[in-house]
């Protein structure tokens, strides 16, 4: 053990850290969603009240709303293009204060008119049907509408989903009657308001509300300094509260990248302080973060949207998440763990840590979950009632709560931030409708699958390749929940037909990992670009290292994809205890030869043993179960002796 590692703790704030000006500016380098105007003064508070108005409309109309979908929808539509002008220029690094061109202004005003209009005059829109494009001024105010969102979406999402969208667009219009392809497009709710954005409206914007006000509970703390009782005294304490906090933390919070700043400002210090690399305390924050998105049982508001996806009950996909998730942050626990031994750093003294008797006193602070939760498995109210009860639990608690009293101030930044949130959400669920809406006029659809099963040659692994680099190019940079959307529209049917075969529920549970981890997957890893401003560390390197730490979240997928056990489809009770344990072990064994260490250094041999073992191991079956029991013990075993006969010699 190093000499500095003896050392006295010294203070948090001592660690050298990112300021958060640091994390703004790699933000803004690499995240388009941070990349916002500057207001200040009058402008600032009249667009704060217009998002606050915003958000109180989107609870209104889920909760009491009888309108038309056509109505509802283009409305939503033509407050999120006033909304998303007014807080995203045309390009990167504008610094100019209360700025906001006359061409924003003309675009912001005649991108949202088309879609009022048609809310102002539905019904005879949709009586006309297929005659309305016969008036060229309804096809140029619907075009105008779909090149402003398409705009919108270049500056807070990015281009790669532009790209697809483009692309599919040229191939409509040169396959398809130029009138259709306007009606079906904006006319209809089978292209910009397709499912996505009706889910998106409906639901994704209350529980992105919900977040906001759960984090001005001061639930985020809470879970930071549970964490710090449980485990911050064993070795290398803090990155293990990272790891269950984040876990804690990020499934409510819908956004990996939001979560890593909110808690990596107080873990990655720790984790510095107490001896971890700088980009690896970045990418341990990063991964875990981005791992609460599929934390049951919330999983970032994906749950509700994945039943609703699936047409199975919300309790069936939180039970179904589990195993996944618990394999997941076992992995990352495991490898922060040998990487401490490794090091041979210690934990946190106990006399700094909370005590547990003083966090059980603010247990109330997770009433606003646990009724959500209760509300939507029993299905006593709607999904967007339940959350909108939870919101006034989250209110309730907030006053009560001594330490992180809410108030007006906090309640009106909640509304103000869950209307900002809903901004790139909204945005990229309507290009996930205009891709969905181009495949159903094209026919497009089973011209892909015949297309993916000549490629992959009926063989499903390759299908399944093909399909997670798409996830990860169209997620970069796209938030959770619009991502879903994304893939659950475009590549969950293809792995469903029965050219490919894959079970539904693994289809969607396939698409949503992946889509998942391009937030720390390089070149565009955003969760891990925040983890290294604040660790002051090489973005590249924390992703990096962020992948490597994550690695189950790269093959739990492919193995529920063959082997539905692995969420709990057509298996029993003893399966599920014999696949707790054997994956268990399987991550275990592959988390060891990543990091190089067990007992001691791995040779090459052990860590292609290792390896092997872990994968037959997550590989539900008896035979693989053997086999990769005797791969992972055997060099596990020799370890272990020989560290034992190192001690004593």
């Amino acid at each position: 053990m190093n000499d500095e590692n003896m050392k006295e703790p010294v203070p948090v704030q001592d660690a050298d850290v990112g300021t958060a000006a640091d994390v703004e500016a790699v933000m803004k380098k690499y995240d388009r969603e941070s990349n916002v105007r500057i207001w200040e003064g009058i402008p600032l508070l009249i667009i704060r009240w217009l998002s606050v108005g915003f958000s109180i409309y989107c609870i209104y109309v889920t909760l009491f709303s009888t309108a038309l979908p056509e109505v509802r929808l283009t409305t939503f539509l033509g407050m999120i293009l006033i909304l998303g002008y007014l807080n995203y220029p045309i390009k990167k690094g504008v610094t100019r204060v209360n700025y906001m061109p006359w061409y924003d202004v003309v675009i912001m005003v005649a991108g949202s008119a088309p879609f009022f209009y048609f809310a102002l005059h539905a019904q005879q829109i949709i009586k006309l049907a297929t005659r309305v494009t016969r008036d060229p001024m309804m096809v140029v105010i619907a075009i105008i509408a779909v090149v402003a969102l398409m705009e919108l979406c270049r500056r807070c999402v990015g281009i790669p989903i532009l790209c697809v969208v483009g692309a599919l667009l040229v191939y409509t219009f040169s396959t398809v009657r130029f009138g259709k392809v306007i009606y079906d497009l904006f006319y209809t709710t089978s292209g910009v308001m397709n499912t996505p954005i009706n889910v998106c409206a409906k639901y994704i914007v209350v529980f992105i509300i919900f977040g906001a006000f759960l984090e001005r509970t001061g639930i985020s703390g809470f879970f930071i300094d549970l964490a710090n009782s449980l485990c911050g005294s064993s070795a290398g304490g803090p990155a293990k509260v990272a790891v269950i906090s984040s876990a804690l933390c990020g499934m409510v919070s819908g956004s990996s990248v939001g979560n890593t700043v909110t808690t990596g400002s107080v873990t990655i210090p720790m984790m510095k302080r107490c001896g971890y690399k700088p980009e690896f305390a970045g990418a341990v924050e990063a991964a875990s973060s981005t791992g609460g998105q599929i934390m049951p049982p919330i999983m970032g508001a994906a749950a509700f949207l994945m039943a609703e996806y699936m047409g199975v009950p919300y309790a069936t996909v939180a039970v179904k998440a589990i195993l996944p998730a618990v394999l997941y942050f076992a992995g990352v626990y495991i490898a922060v763990h040998l990487e401490a031994q490794k090091l041979g750093l210690k934990g946190i003294p106990k006399e700094e840590l909370p005590k547990m008797r003083i966090l059980i006193k603010k247990i109330y602070l997770l009433a606003p979950l646990i009724v959500l939760v209760a509300l939507v498995s029993t299905n006593t109210y709607t999904m967007q009632f339940s959350a909108s009860v939870a919101i006034f639990i989250a209110i309730g608690v907030g006053l009560i709560n001594k330490d992180n009293r809410i108030n007006l101030t906090k309640i009106v930044d909640a509304l103000e931030a869950g209307g900002k949130g809903t901004i790139t959400v909204a945005v990229a669920c309507a290009m996930a409708g205009l891709v969905a809406g181009c495949i159903t006029s094209t026919g497009l659809a089973s011209k892909l699958i015949t297309a993916i099963v000549a490629v992959s040659q009926g063989k499903p692994i390759i299908a399944l390749f093909l399909t997670m680099i798409c996830c990860i190019v169209l997620g970069m940079g796209v938030p959770t929940t619009a991502n879903y959307c994304i893939m659950a529209a475009t590549c969950a049917p293809i792995l469903i037909a029965p050219e490919i075969g894959i079970n539904l529920v693994c289809a969607h549970f396939f698409v949503f990992y992946f889509g998942i981890v391009a937030d720390i997957t390089p070149p565009v890893a955003l969760a891990a670009y925040a983890g290294s401003a604040i660790a002051k560390a090489p973005p590249m390197k924390t992703a990096i290292n962020a992948t490597r730490l994550a690695i189950a979240a790269f093959i739990v997928p492919y193995i529920l994809a063959f082997n539905p056990a692995m969420v709990f489809i057509n298996t029993n009770a003893f399966q599920v205890v014999q696949i707790c344990i054997t994956s268990l072990l399987g991550i275990f064994g592959i988390a060891a030869a990543l990091n190089g260490f067990l007992f001691g250094k791995l040779n090459l041999l052990f860590k292609i043993l290792l390896i092997a073992g872990g994968l037959c191991m997550m590989d539900p079956g008896m035979m693989t179960d053997i086999v990769g029991l005797i791969l992972v013990i055997g060099p596990t075993a020799w370890q272990y002796m020989r560290s034992k006969r190192t001690a004593s010699a």
